[in-house]
């Protein structure tokens, strides 16, 4: 897809990395179900479906990181967050290869 190679994005060892400083925001995207099988240590859950609702919020930080269960979704997300000019960042191979990675998951 196109669409996903003018995506900023950043490896799971990356963000698990970058996510605790002070001045990001760490978005999981997935429903509130899936959220809650879960998830990412420190990921905030807000669905696909309100992040544009959410953007003005998420100016505040320097960088906000996006997951999803495997990245297809949070691409979209970080797309549409991007256009409200949020410095957003996809997390690769989303909530999957966190786990394959052994990161800290709630």
């Amino acid at each position: 897809m196109s669409l996903f190679k003018t995506i900023p994005a950043v490896s799971v060892t990356e963000a698990a990395a970058a996510v605790t400083a002070k001045d990001t925001a760490f978005i999981d995207i997935r429903t509130p179900e899936e959220y809650a099988e879960g998830h990412a240590v420190g990921a905030v859950n807000i669905p696909l479906e309100e992040v544009g609702a959410a953007a003005e919020r998420l100016k505040q930080f320097a960088k906000v990181y996006i997951i999803c269960r495997t990245g297809a979704r949070s691409g979209v997300a970080v797309s549409k967050l991007i256009q409200a000019q949020v410095n957003a960042f996809n997390i690769a191979g989303g909530t999957v290869e966190w786990i394959q990675r052994g990161l800290p998951m709630d």
